[in-house]
């Protein structure tokens, strides 16, 4: 039976490797590419034991994690994140950032994404933080590697209330699949008032 668990700050520990292994499986197909290592995983993810506010919903079947969520406030994430709230003058003490939504392609289509987006919006609300954002990688239409059957996720955010901010941009790096070493990606948030 599939079952959702929320869990925060310290309380994901102990799901730190299943998460992290999830991550790498869901971003390794297109649009991400990414060619991720646990090592990587763990430290990438510590920032949500060290954040108190932080929180993950977990998607679980059986003992195995087949899904997951995060979210923290901005004020607890790298400056990577705050730069492009900062230069446009927003507060970052209002602002809660969602991070990762993914789920096994076998789970999707099941309304685990509106249940992901509910939970993190209802925290950032119990933080009394206004405004939710998250980024997500460009890519260009005729990327080489983008398959036939692909479907970007702009509707179904847009569904949920989101809108593109295509001036506010942050630049990550990491390795793709087909590449040797690590390279600049820039990524575009996308932001929701919550009422």
């Amino acid at each position: 039976m599939l079952r959702l668990i929320t869990v925060q700050g310290k309380q994901i520990e102990p799901y730190l490797d299943a998460l992290g292994a999830l991550r790498i499986t869901v971003f390794r197909d297109y649009p991400y590419l990414y060619d991720g290592s646990l090592d990587y995983e763990r430290d990438y993810l510590k920032v949500y034991l060290e954040a108190e506010r932080s929180l993950a919903v977990l998607a679980i079947h059986g003992d195995a994690v087949v899904g997951a969520t995060t979210c923290m406030p901005m004020a607890d994430e790298g400056p990577e994140f705050q730069e492009a709230f900062v230069k446009a003058g927003h507060d970052i003490s209002r602002i809660c950032y969602l991070g990762e939504s993914i789920l096994l392609p076998q789970y999707r289509g099941r309304g685990l994404g509106r249940q992901f987006f509910k939970h993190r919006e209802n925290h950032a609300r119990s933080l009394s933080l206004g405004l939710t954002t998250f980024c997500a990688v460009d890519r260009p239409q005729d990327h080489p590697l983008r398959p036939q059957d692909y479907r970007p996720l702009d509707d179904f955010w847009i569904s949920q209330g989101y809108q593109k901010q295509p001036g506010m941009q942050a630049t990550f790096h990491w390795k793709e699949v087909h590449e040797a070493a690590e390279s600049a990606k820039t990524l575009t948030f996308w932001t929701k008032e919550l009422k």
